[in-house]
This record gives C-alpha cells, structure tokens and sequence, in this order.
C-alpha cells in the first residue's frame, strides 16, 4: 500500500466519522425539538428552586462577591492566579461536596436538592466558577498579549537605536 492509498483511506475513515458524528448530533437535536426543545428543562430546573432560601441567596451573593474582586485585581497577576486555581479546586472537589450536603441538607434546606449525578451542585456552583475561571483567563490572555506588544515595541526600538549609533 503506498502512501497516497493510505491517505486517501484515512481521510474515507475520517470523513464517515465525521458523517457518523454529525448524524448523531442531528437525531439529537430533533429529539429534543420533539421533546419542547431546550427551553424546556431549563425552565423546569428554575421552577423547581426555591430561589429565597437564605443558603442559595448567600451562594449567588458568593458568586457576584467574588466576580467583583476578580474585576478589582485584575492587574495583580498574583491574586489573579491564587483566585483561578482556588476556582478550579473548588470545581474539582465538588462532587464531594455534594456528597456531604446531599447528607446533611436537612440542616440548611427546605428540600433534597443534591442528587447522585450532581446536577444541582454543577449548576449552582461549579457552573458559575468555571465561567469565573474563564474571566480570569481570558484577563489574562489580554494582560500577556498587552505585555508582548510592549516587549516587542521596547525591542524595535531598541534595534532602531542601535542601527543609528552603529551608522554614527
């Protein structure tokens, strides 16, 4: 088998792939047209909440408290790092943090939130942290592109400058 047969081959494999891949996706997203469409659940989801328990408003106010000091430090590329990788644990250990308040809701809620697949704890926390984590990376990414344009700058001028002293 030569090359060109092997590459033609695998872009055939790709190409059914990709076909495969993309009828699946288009039976989906008919299915769930025919089930009332995406709106649907997440409206579900919103009723269901009891949005006044004092836990879930301190839990939004957490949210808004800390997109406020991730907007108040985003030049302190330190702080900035200390709160993306603190976001990101608390992502990670989440799913045992459900565990325990799926055990203890009692205590602080009027009703079982935390199911065995986590999506309560997904949606309420770890929704609005991974999209925290991206505010500061994307700041980030706009800091590190401003510091490149600058560094570059610095450096053209100064081969500018020592183009001119190297002709005097």
């Amino acid at each position: 088998m030569d090359l060109a047969s092997a590459a033609t081959a695998h872009m055939e494999q790709m190409a059914s792939i990709v076909e495969g891949v993309s009828e699946g996706i288009r039976r989906q997203w008919g299915e769930m047209k025919q089930q009332g469409g995406f709106w649907e659940p997440v409206l579900a989801f919103v009723h269901a909440v009891d949005w006044t328990e004092p836990w879930l408003i301190a839990l939004m106010a957490f949210h808004v408290l800390l997109v406020v000091v991730v907007i108040a430090t985003r030049k302190q590329g330190n702080t900035q790092g200390v709160l993306f990788f603190a976001t990101l644990a608390s992502v990670y250990f989440a799913e045992r943090l459900n565990t325990v308040l799926r055990r203890h809701w009692r205590s602080f809620a009027t009703q079982p939130y935390f199911d065995t697949h986590g999506v309560f704890i997904s949606t309420v926390w770890s929704g609005p942290l991974l999209l925290i984590s991206t505010l500061i990376l994307v700041n980030s990414m706009v800091t590190m592109t401003r510091m490149m344009v600058k560094w570059k700058r610095a450096e053209l001028k100064h081969k500018a400058r020592a183009a001119r002293e190297k002709k005097e």
